[in-house]
């Protein structure tokens, strides 16, 4: 039996309040589905570079976030690769963040 999850959309509600309260700004720049969709978190560093941050599944059905690139790298190649991620995952969120340390926030 799988234990309960909580939908997407508190679980993004919350992430979004803890950061503001931390001091950076955040933002839902896609909404998925408000159930069960994944979530991507891309922080701005600034100068035009990133990170991303995309959360999936382990094998035991646990949460866990993982990177497609190593470390930053230029905003234009994670909009890119969320374009596509969108367009095989319509449920998929993307929150963005702007943050002086570059934090995620991530669990």
């Amino acid at each position: 039996m799988t234990e309960p999850r909580l939908k997407t959309e508190i679980r993004v509600g919350a992430h979004l309040r803890r950061i503001e309260a931390a001091g950076a700004f955040a933002t839902i720049a896609r909404r998925g589905d408000p159930d069960a969709g994944a979530v991507a978190v891309k922080v701005y560093i600034g100068a035009r570079r990133a990170r991303l941050f995309i959360q999936s599944r382990d094998l035991d059905g646990a949460a866990v976030w993982r990177e497609p690139f190593e470390g930053d790298c230029e905003e234009e190649k994670i909009d890119a690769f969320l374009a596509k991620e969108t367009s095989v995952d319509p449920d998929l969120w993307i929150v963005e963040i702007e943050d002086r340390e570059g934090r995620a926030f991530l669990d």
